[in-house]
């Protein structure tokens, strides 16, 4: 699939607030480590493979700018849920160069729109741009492993004056192939942004990808959500962090608690609270049935015994008038 050709001057598709929008992420960056989880500059690589080797990720850095972040993966979000609306819209034409206000991306992805804001986006971009991601996830379709960074490219729009108009941010055709396939999107909890820590974000992230609605949950060991998550923390000391966070329980959308894989390994188990709602109505319902149905029980015993009874009752009466 190749992207359509972008005219550098479409303010016609501006694209509307967040709030207008339904929150989409991709599947393929969402169980798999691809960001880094601090905020300060990371330069060493992160470099995964599954159990069954079929899929590779290696991420790597420039020094001048350091690795993308958990949270410039918001401004990827963002045009992945404005893309989405325009494929939900039936336009034929869904662009891979979006333009923007930086005043209203900071607000749609919740962040301050004062001077810190403005440096601190210019830093997301850049680091957008210059992160160098290889993977075989798309290699059973594509044939072959891909090289690409988040964002081709991107800049400020000018008006005749020299004023800034609007950042002109074009993403790689990668990323935009991803959000182009019909299944290749998740929808987000709005709170989403609202979600502080790196640990917390990945965690969310790897949750909401394979638990989904699932009546059983989902069950990770924690060695696995240790390689899922890309952190460069030792075993121990993210077994620390991640205890925090299982306790905390706060999470948008999934009950978490520990328990034990089977091998004997501690994993910990994700469910959706609308599911563990469903269940408690669910498990009431039959409590309630089932003590109707016992009520029921008795009473026609009940009956039953007044019927049987009932012979020998007359006979006492007949006795007592002689």
């Amino acid at each position: 699939m190749t992207a359509p050709k972008d005219s550098k001057n479409q303010f016609d598709l501006f694209i509307p607030l967040m709030r207008d929008l339904s929150l989409k992420d991709q599947r393929e960056t969402m169980e798999r480590p691809f960001f880094s989880l601090q905020k300060r500059k990371r330069l060493k690589p992160i470099e995964y493979k599954s159990a069954d080797g079929e899929v590779t990720v290696k991420v790597e850095a420039m020094p001048a700018y350091g690795m993308a972040t958990i949270w410039d993966a918001d401004i990827l979000i963002w045009a992945t849920s404005a893309l989405n609306r325009m494929k939900a819209e039936g336009r034929n034409d869904v662009p891979r160069t979006l333009h923007v206000t930086a005043y209203d991306l900071l607000r749609t992805i919740q962040r301050d729109t004062g001077g810190k804001g403005y440096a601190d986006l210019k830093a997301a971009l850049d680091r957008l741009a210059t992160t160098s991601i290889h993977t075989s996830i798309r290699r059973p379709r594509k044939g072959h492993d891909a090289r690409f960074s988040w964002l081709d490219e991107w800049g400020v729009e000018t008006d005749g004056q020299g004023n800034p108009v609007a950042l002109r941010i074009v993403l790689s055709n990668w990323v935009w192939e991803g959000i182009m396939n019909e299944k290749a999107v998740l929808t987000m909890h709005p709170d989403y942004f609202q979600i502080s820590g790196g640990l917390e974000r990945i965690i969310y992230r790897i949750a909401r990808k394979h638990a989904g609605d699932q009546d059983d949950g989902w069950t990770c060991r924690v060695s696995l959500l240790h390689e899922k998550s890309g952190s460069d923390s030792a075993p121990k000391e993210f077994a620390r962090m991640l205890r925090k966070i299982v306790e905390a329980n706060d999470l948008p959308e999934y009950d978490m608690a520990y328990t034990t894989a089977g091998d004997g390994s501690q994993a910990v188990r994700f469910i959706r609270r609308s599911v563990v709602e469903r269940l408690q109505v669910q498990a009431e319902l039959e409590v309630e049935t089932a003590t109707r149905a016992r009520r029921e029980r008795e009473d026609r015993r009940a009956v039953e015994l007044d019927g049987l009874m009932e012979p020998w009752t007359k006979r006492r009466v007949v006795r007592d008038d002689h």
